[in-house]
């Protein structure tokens, strides 16, 4: 690869966004990559919106991705999936779940949640995916799964092998016991099968 990838993760505080990129981050540097990334995290322990950028290829020099450059943007919640489709360039793909998570800001009637995101982010003509992540964290017994779905989500999606992703994912839970190890081994298919069940029926 001469160039890099761009993937921009956004939510809520608490969904495991930092924590997503940070594993994307590893798997790409597993397979030799340079990565690069940062974060943007306004009160993200309250429930706030963050941001995170990563950047990986053989030479990367900084890890800002400037509008209109990003490859992928794996939307772990709707509203923010609709707010930052401007970073996407032209053929870039959403990946995003279809739970909306309400923050602070519009609780306190700071803002109004959109009435339809999904529709907003189909306007702007990009490929989208959309799933309920959060449903099948859930069904799994967990919400907090709901991490390793998105990571599962965009696996497919990724200049390396789905594998090397699971990898990193299940390295995370090696010393909480095997029972954890095989809860987001499944999370992660579920993901991986949710996303290629929506491509094929699109």
């Amino acid at each position: 690869m001469s160039a890099s990838t761009n993937i921009l993760v956004v939510g809520i505080g608490g969904q495991g966004v930092m924590t997503a990129t940070e594993i994307l981050a590893e798997a790409a540097i597993a397979i030799g990559h340079d990565a690069k990334k940062t974060e943007v995290a306004g009160m993200a322990q309250r429930g706030g919106v963050v941001s995170s950028h990563l950047r990986f290829g053989p030479r990367v020099l900084s890890p800002q991705i400037t509008p209109g450059t990003a490859d992928v943007l794996l939307g772990f919640e709707s509203a923010e999936a609709m707010r930052w489709q401007h970073m996407l360039r032209p053929g870039g793909i959403t990946l995003m779940n279809i739970a909306r998570l309400v923050p602070p800001v519009v609780e306190l009637g700071l803002f109004d949640y959109p009435a339809d995101p999904l529709a907003e982010i189909r306007r702007h003509g990009n490929p989208v995916v959309a799933f309920d992540a959060s449903r099948i964290a859930q069904e799994l017994g967990d919400i907090r799964l709901g991490n390793t779905v998105m990571l599962g989500a965009i696996a497919d999606h990724l200049p390396f092998p789905a594998e090397t992703l699971l990898a990193g994912v299940l390295k995370r839970f090696q010393k909480k016991g095997e029972k954890l190890v095989d809860l987001n081994r499944r999370a992660f298919e579920a993901g991986r099968a949710a996303v290629a069940k929506e491509e094929a029926a699109a």
